[in-house]
């Protein structure tokens, strides 16, 4: 049965709602206030909440961050008059689910509800598919619940009895070499080396013979026999990260070893016939360096067997929670400390933070509050990130895009100054600017001004 809590500071609506929902089959307690909700937090689990966003004391998006924190898996329904609706539509940015305006019908309510219960319950259902997938192989720091992390968890499986050429894609960061060796670890060759080669640190002129080996004598320098990486990695799996910086030369080398499986040191003409798996990495397109002569194309098209492509964490937010538990655990058993909470700001900050490094910049800056953290949680300050910062896409636009662009900057700062003049009233900037406040709000979304905080920093960097 799922658990509902009410959260509303006027009795006969609380009271109302708790009869409601127990009638339509759920399990409903209630909360009179934001603290009381807090502390029945703390003692029970939640699939959903429903807060009345304008509350005394302690108001629902305070309540919307500490139910995150909590469990970030429950789902929030937000209860708003219409006149805060801007506050609502700030609380779904949060991870709220829905909202309902004042006055509103039960049963558009338990319609709302309904469907957050169904996504609650297919977020279980992956969470529990993603642990027997946990229990079963061995992903080590691949984690997620979303369907982009469940598709390649469930290709990741299937790999288990391949020994097919794999090409991982995706921007830096996103977790390419964690794949790599999820692969390595879930096949035959588990017990065997799984070698990672940077291709872009392999000065042009020295690939083959990092790679390949090479006899002494062989160029100026050659003074013994060297063997090579392929050499290291026999009978296991070869990462080449970065693969679309390989010499041409490299590439045809590459193509013969992935045909049969024979490699030629570097000034010996008799081939060497070795066993390595060779799975390859790229933040490039490689059809374009086909295109543009860049990449081989018979090498392209032996490299891509089987294509993994690894999305920006920005387009899969709802992992974001689970790497930070993943994280945060991990950390705290190398440091030897006790895992921290995460405070509902600092969660906000960091769903809603773009991400540019992905996964390993997430990393990053999990380490560093675990490692300065004393207390007992993280909060936003120990994050070292600017609180909803926007990107200054819009300043090189205008240097590249020509009149539209310096339009859409000149437009974007005049709204800025607009909000700034009359401390985050929409109200009155929109009046100022002599536009609708729905006008303004859809030019706020589309300029990414998303808070106070951000042109609040922006007035601190003129």
């Amino acid at each position: 049965m799922f658990t509902i809590l009410v959260v509303e500071d006027q009795k006969n609506m609380r009271e109302s709602l708790v009869i409601a929902f127990k009638r339509a089959g759920y399990h409903a307690d209630s909360a009179e206030n934001g603290e009381e909700a807090v502390k029945l937090l703390k003692e029970h689990f939640y699939d959903l909440a429903v807060v009345d966003l304008k509350m005394d004391s302690m108001d629902g998006l305070e309540v919307l961050s500490h139910i995150k924190n909590a469990n970030p898996l429950t789902e929030v329904v937000l209860m708003t008059a219409f006149g805060t609706i801007d506050s609502a539509i700030q609380a779904m940015r949060r991870g709220a689910y829905d909202y309902v305006t004042k006055p509103f019908q039960l049963s558009d309510l338990l319609s709302v509800i309904e469907r957050a219960m169904e996504k609650r319950h297919l977020s279980e259902k992956a969470r529990k598919i993603q642990q027997g997938i946990e229990n079963t192989y061995k992903f080590e720091g691949v984690t997620g619940n979303s369907p982009t992390m469940m598709r390649l968890m469930n290709t990741l499986m299937e790999l288990t009895n391949s020994e097919s050429t794999v090409l991982i894609t995706g921007e830096s960061g996103t977790g390419k070499e964690l794949v790599a060796r999820a692969i390595h670890n879930n096949s035959r060759r588990r017990d065997k080396p799984f070698v990672v080669v940077n291709c872009g640190a392999l000065p042009e002129n020295l690939q083959e013979s990092e790679l390949f080996g090479h006899v002494m004598g062989s160029f100026t320098g050659a003074v013994k026999n060297k063997k090579g990486i392929f050499f290291e990695a026999q009978g296991g799996t070869l990462f080449l990260d970065e693969i679309g910086e390989t010499s041409l030369l490299t590439q045809v080398k590459l193509l013969r070893f992935l045909q049969n499986g024979e490699i030629r040191q570097v000034g010996d003409n008799k081939p060497m016939y070795l066993d390595v798996r060779v799975i390859v990495a790229t933040n490039k397109d490689l059809e374009n360096a086909t295109i543009n002569g860049t990449f081989r194309k018979d090498l392209f098209y032996r490299l891509n067997v089987i294509r993994i492509h690894l999305p920006p964490l920005r387009e899969r937010k709802e992992d974001i929670p689970v790497l930070i538990n993943y994280f945060v655990d991990m950390y705290s058993n190398k440091f030897k400390k006790k895992p921290p909470e995460i405070s509902g700001e600092a969660m906000t900050l960091l769903v809603n933070y773009p991400w540019q490094g992905n996964v390993r910049e997430l990393e990053n800056v999990i380490e560093r509050a675990i490692t300065l953290t004393k207390g007992e949680q993280i909060v936003a300050s120990d994050l070292a990130l600017q609180p909803l910062q926007t990107t200054d896409t819009f300043d090189s636009a205008s240097e590249a895009g020509g009149i539209k662009a310096a339009l859409a900057l000149q437009e974007r700062k005049t709204i800025i100054e607009s909000l700034r003049k009359y401390d985050g009233n929409r109200k009155q900037a929109a009046s100022n600017l002599g536009i609708s406040t729905t006008t303004l709000w859809r030019k706020m979304k589309e300029y990414q001004i998303v808070s106070k905080t951000s042109y609040n920093v922006e007035k601190t960097q003129t």
